[in-house]
């Protein structure tokens, strides 16, 4: 196949290109410019949108041995995936921004432009499986290596998608694919893996969004009680279930720390109570996304709520694009905004935003 290979300027994605060339495939890599202002994007190893990572990507494919190109996506990456960012926190949610950049900007956009130039498919280096059914409907599974399985930011990704994506590390641990790296003299073998959120530059979440959305204030409540504990600088620097940099000066009556429970984006009021209060077992899903044939009726399966989250048994209902998921192991800290992505044992049935949850009453909690 006529392969495009999309390098990070990380290890797995670099080892995954040489993958695709060795097995035969025409392979030709291409580097993401994702930011406006490359200086402005996170330095060091931490990222993937760096020059730096670009440089280090141009070096693996000259020692691959395949043509090397960079596309400028910046102004569609603003838009899809910092622009939404930045809105689903004015709304009071909690969005990944890794899953939109694989929906909108890897599988998407990248894709639409492969195929237009006649290539048939695009490799990266996520570690997830692909499999060929009988009925020709490729499935996505979770990779062999629990600890490195990328299938929950995968979760959004349509057959047309799989239909045409490569995921060569799919099989191999982590380890391994380093190894292979050093093996074949990839200056890249060693590099530490990115981690946070590539376009903020210092890990600041809450300092970043408050410089791009500007300072706002609040009430920090009790959810027992409506007693105003405290004021805060703008709301969109909590998150549900956090309990560090609450600011709230006194510990609750039974000493136990509190939580944020809930985050109110018109008033600015941050709701905090105790931890058990956190704790779900039902979850209402919009705007679902299949990864094969669209789910109908009932499904006995797991739900994975966090990209490294646990998994939990669910029964998943499906009506229309709506959809309701009863945990049957209850979760704590869920919040909407967040992806609830659906499994049939290995196999990625598909994913859904959250748009609420249902909270257990304290004294069955």
């Amino acid at each position: 196949m006529k392969v495009l290979a999309a390098m990070s300027g990380g290890v797995d994605s670099a080892v995954a290109a040489a993958r695709a060339a060795e097995a035969g495939h025409d392979v030709t890599g291409i580097h993401l410019a994702l930011s406006r202002n490359p200086k402005s994007y996170r330095t060091g190893a931490r990222g993937c949108c760096t020059i730096e990572d670009a440089n280090d990507a141009r070096r693996a494919a000259d020692a691959i041995g395949i043509p090397f190109y960079v596309w400028d996506l910046s102004d569609r990456f603003h838009e899809d995936v910092v622009e939404d960012f930045m809105a689903e926190y004015t709304a009071g949610r909690t969005p990944n921004p890794c899953l939109r950049c694989n929906e909108k900007i890897k599988f998407a956009a990248v894709l639409e432009r492969a195929l237009a130039l006649g290539f048939d498919a695009v490799a990266t280096g996520h570690y997830a499986r692909l499999v060929t059914g009988d009925d020709g409907l490729v499935e996505m599974h979770r990779a062999d290596d629990d600890r490195k399985d990328q299938s929950y930011v995968l979760g959004v990704l349509t057959q047309d998608q799989l239909a045409h994506a490569l995921f060569p590390l799919g099989n191999t641990p982590k380890h391994e694919v380093r190894a292979e790296a050093e093996r074949r003299r990839l200056q890249v073998a060693k590099k530490p893996d990115s981690h946070d959120i590539c376009f903020i530059s210092d890990g600041d979440t809450g300092g970043w969004l408050s410089e791009k959305l500007g300072a706002g204030s609040g009430d920090i409540v009790d959810h027992a009680s409506g007693e105003v504990l405290g004021r805060h600088g703008g709301a969109f620097g909590f998150t549900i279930g956090q309990r560090k940099g609450l600011r709230i000066g006194r510990p609750a009556a039974d000493g136990k720390p509190r939580y944020v429970l809930d985050i109110e984006p018109v008033s600015g009021t941050v709701t905090v109570g105790p931890r058990e209060a956190l704790t779900v077992d039902r979850i209402a899903g919009i705007r679902p996304r299949w990864c094969g044939t669209p789910l109908t009726g009932e499904l006995h399966g797991t739900v994975q709520l966090r990209a490294h989250g646990d998994e939990h048994r669910a029964v998943v209902r499906v009506d229309g694009d709506d959809i309701t998921i009863d945990l049957l192991d209850t979760a704590q800290g869920i919040a909407p905004g967040q992806a609830a992505v659906v499994y049939d044992g290995t196999r990625v049935v598909g994913s859904c935003t959250i748009s609420a949850t249902r909270r257990v009453p304290a004294a069955t909690a």
